[in-house]
């Protein structure tokens, strides 16, 4: 067997620090448990729905792991394998409310992570190891259905730097909760408090194979239909010294847990017990011996199998969601093959995790960028995302405590991420089949949600940047792949939905490249008039267009998005633009105007002669918001670039507020001496009385979205100021590094923060032309790439004044490639096409201006 790799690390996180920390553990559409920062199991995700601050408890415990050692010739001590818990948790009605407080714990905790790699690394004085509790879930870019198993691999790595052999144990725990999500509680009516029931007559059976040993748990009571119904599984791949519990005895007043730690204390192993609940606590404990200065590691699987995920939507359906189901539970038959495929697999998954980990983390990239970038790409792997049984991606715009937020794919919000179609193409194309394969209609009326089941209604409203951010999209997703096939299917509907711009009452009716009309848009309301935002999003689209309708033949229709094109730009940076930034013309549409019902929502202005909830002369975030999409898929300026330069400067300078001095009459996701940059300043006056609902917000998303627009304008440093802000308000101390919120946990546009890795580094990809393209970097570097694909480093180091030398290596997948160019030094040209193939490299010099 080969030794595990080393873990590679990004952030560490102590002391306060760890408060907060809640890494999460799962796969793409498989929900998840989180690791906390000092080790504790907290956030329960795993039967299809969010469950924040949700633990199952039974007899006296919660889930965790429990060490037990003994030195030779010296006293057993026995420890749960967790830090210090929070000082929030020392004080409530009852005392402390941590999980398994009342368990001796280890003084000293670090946390160590680049994820999906979480390390908690915990040292006392009494205790004679140093110990490691390792957890991760596979992530494979490329690879959706490795990086999609309903798994959590626990590894606890004990060293011994003592003189003396030592006895350990290592003990998991788990309440069968089968049935229990969070969501469903009763008051208990001695404490008046809420507690989660569900459970009903569940039941563990140890299982041993060769692979495998430990415990599979199922439910008798539980229905069969019931979202929180399946399995779930805890095993070790340890051979020997492995003893397990099916049930926990069955004693009053907190006497279960004290039995279950006399046995344990007792000799480092369990002794089975009776007893009979319908929340059955499993115990399954391995044992090993470390000699003086040696290491061992004990591996624990948890799987989890919950088929029965429902429609979203609840308020659609006046009887129980219909069960629409999970791609995973497709592969795999219950819990406990899951943890079989992982066992047998766990070498190879864990490899690959690491060698993209490392690629990523070892690039010579910004540390707080890379922060920004890898965090964020937990989101795909949260209750925010799922797959159906058709293996597509759908996803909420991300996830209230116990339920999701905002239903359907919305394409204004997941319009802003990058990190799907980089990291795995596939699933970013499923989503432009759904937006165009099946959800725009006839006429190009586009729902800026999509109903489940794919059978129900479709919904009412069309959202302008929704719309148009899903036509650059499609033509970034064929680039990136190169599928033609692809594009032949859907450019039908693509057309399609940019003509439905132009119908009667539209958003440009008048067929002159500005927006005019009602324009829902991700401020949950509608603009009227021209503004820079929805332009920025239309003219990206038209510039899209223009290349599919060329690729596809359609000569006639290219040259017409073409002449919008060029007519929108001139007239946006002649009109809207005010020295210092891109404003808003309001133009009242008039009491009695038409309005095409499928572009109100009927959460913006009811007042059409004077609307409210305009962004009138502001400065906005976001008013440049079309613009990174456009230059990551090659399609260039937008606008004329010296203006968007100075706008964002605009943005950075009038924007960027301290919490404490700011007044914000919504939500808060920045307080105190913190700094970011709200969504809309008014630096010459002229607010309107009742601007539109976000303005004095600071959202992450949207900031990651300025941030790669700095970077691709040349302002490197301000872009990095702005990441460096987000990031230092997610410290663990005050927030979960691992959860940027916005309208929910998770939010899927802060995924915009994996832009900033093709922004640095220049990287583009064309499938279509087997083109791939780096920036021209000052000095050597060693960048990581990816394009949905395949993935892996680039070397390049100038040489001379202008040439570079390069060597180009694929860790994973393989990449067609007719051409590498270094942007401001040349190219090499293959004459036939050329595959780089996992493992494989390409070394070479591009001397100055070789094409």
């Amino acid at each position: 067997m080969k030794k595990n790799p080393p873990w590679p690390v990004l952030s560490t996180y102590a002391g306060g620090r760890l408060d907060r920390v809640a890494l999460p553990i799962g796969g793409i559409g498989t929900g998840t448990v989180s690791l906390g920062g000092n080790g504790a199991l907290r956030d329960w995700e795993i039967m299809n729905r969010p469950a924040k601050g949700f633990v199952p408890w039974a007899q006296g415990v919660w889930p965790g792991f429990v060490l037990y050692t003994r030195a030779a010739r010296g006293p057993a001590i026995v420890n749960a394998l967790e830090g210090p818990y929070p000082a929030a948790a020392c004080e409530g009605a009852q005392g402390a409310t941590a999980p398994n407080h009342g368990m001796p714990r280890f003084r000293d905790c670090r946390f160590a992570v680049a994820y999906p790699l979480g390390q908690v690394e915990l040292r006392d004085p009494a205790v004679p190891l140093r110990v490691t509790l390792q957890a991760f879930n596979p992530l494979i870019p490329g690879d959706a259905d490795d990086s999609g198993l309903p798994v959590a691999v626990f590894r606890v790595r004990l060293h011994n730097a003592t003189a003396r052999v030592v006895r350990a144990s290592v003990c998991a725990n788990l309440p069968n909760f089968i049935g229990m999500d969070g969501y469903d509680v009763r008051r208990n009516e001695w404490n008046g408090r809420m507690e989660p029931v569900g459970a009903k007559g569940n039941r563990n059976v140890f299982r041993a194979t060769e692979a495998l040993q430990g415990l599979r748990m199922f439910s008798d009571g539980v229905a069969r239909t019931s979202e929180a119904w399946g399995t779930m599984a805890l095993a070790t791949t340890a051979r020997a010294g492995v003893t397990h519990r099916t049930s926990w005895a069955q004693r009053s007043w907190g006497n279960s847990l004290l039995e279950f730690w006399d046995d344990l204390s007792a000799d480092g192993a369990l002794e089975p017990q009776g007893g009979a609940a319908d929340q059955p606590v499993g115990s399954l404990c391995a044992a090993c011996s470390i000699p003086p200065g040696g290491t061992r590691d004990l591996t624990f699987i948890l799987a989890w199998h919950f088929p029965n995920r429902r429609a979203w939507g609840e308020s659609r359906y006046k009887g129980r969601r219909p069960i629409v189901g999970n791609h995973y539970a497709t592969r795999f038959r219950d819990a406990w093959s899951v943890a079989a495929h992982v066992a047998a697999r766990l070498g190879e998954l864990e490899r690959k995790t690491v060698s993209f980990v490392r690629a990523f983390v070892e690039s010579d990239l910004p540390a707080v960028a890379k922060e920004a970038a890898l965090a964020s790409v937990s989101t795909l792997r949260t209750q925010t995302c799922f797959r159906l049984p058709d293996g597509r991606l759908y996803g909420w715009e991300g996830c209230h405590d116990q339920q999701g937020s905002c239903w359907g794919n919305c394409t204004h919000v997941w319009n802003y991420e990058h990190a799907t179609p980089l990291l795995f193409g596939a699933l970013a194309r499923s989503m432009r089949e759904l937006e165009f394969g099946h959800a725009t209609q006839r006429d190009g009326f586009m729902p800026f949600r999509i109903n489940l089941p794919l059978s129900a209604t479709p919904y009412g409203t069309a959202a302008a940047d929704g719309q148009m951010g899903c036509l650059v999209k499609l033509y970034r997703d064929w680039q990136l792949s190169g599928d033609a096939a692809f594009l032949r299917r859907l450019w039908p509907h693509a057309r399609k939905a940019l003509e439905f711009c132009w119908i009667p009452g539209g958003w440009d009716a008048d067929q002159d490249g500005v927006m005019e009309g009602c324009q829902h848009n991700t401020m949950d309301v509608e603009y009227f008039g021209p503004n820079p935002q929805m332009a920025s999003w239309y003219l990206g689209a038209l510039r899209a267009a223009e290349e599919m309708a060329r690729a596809v033949g359609d000569e006639e229709f290219a040259g017409r998005c073409r002449a919008l094109f060029q007519r929108g730009q001139r007239w946006v940076d002649r009109h809207l633009f005010n020295g210092d930034y891109y404003v808003q013309q309001i133009r009242a549409p008039g009491a009695s105007a038409y309005l095409d019902v499928r572009l109100v929502s009927g959460m913006g202005t009811k007042d059409l002669v004077h609307p409210t909830l305009q962004i009138g002369r502001g400065c906005l975030v976001d008013q440049l918001a079309g613009q990174p999409n456009a230059y990551l898929a090659g399609l260039g300026p937008l606008l004329d670039r010296r203006h968007m330069r100075t706008a964002l400067g605009a943005v950075v300078k009038f924007n960027r507020r301290t919490a404490a001095g700011h007044f914000n009459q919504l939500r808060s996701f920045v307080g105190g001496n913190e700094r970011g940059l709200i969504m809309c300043s008014y630096p010459r006056g002229r607010r309107p009385a009742e601007p539109f609902p976000y303005s004095n917000e600071t959202m992450t998303g949207f900031e990651y979205c300025v941030a790669v627009n700095l970077v691709l304008e040349g302002k490197r440093q301000a872009a990095l100021q702005v990441v460096r802000a987000v990031r230092s308000r997610y410290d663990g101390r005050r927030r979960n590094p691992f959860d940027e919120a916005e309208c929910g946990h998770h939010y899927a546009r802060a995924m915009a923060a994996w832009g900033l890795v093709p922004a640095l580094t220049g990287f583009h990809y064309s499938g279509v032309t087997q083109a791939m393209t780096f920036a021209r970097p000052r000095k050597a570097v060693r960048w990581f790439w990816s394009n949905g694909e395949a993935w892996g480093t680039v070397r390049i180091r100038p040489v001379g004044t202008r040439g570079a030398s390069v060597t180009l290596r694929c860790l994973h997948g393989s990449v067609r490639m007719r051409t590498l160019a270094i942007r401001g030094v040349g190219a090499q040209e293959w004459r036939a096409v050329r595959t780089l193939r996992a493992g494989e490299n390409w070394t070479g010099s591009i001397p100055s201006g070789r094409t």
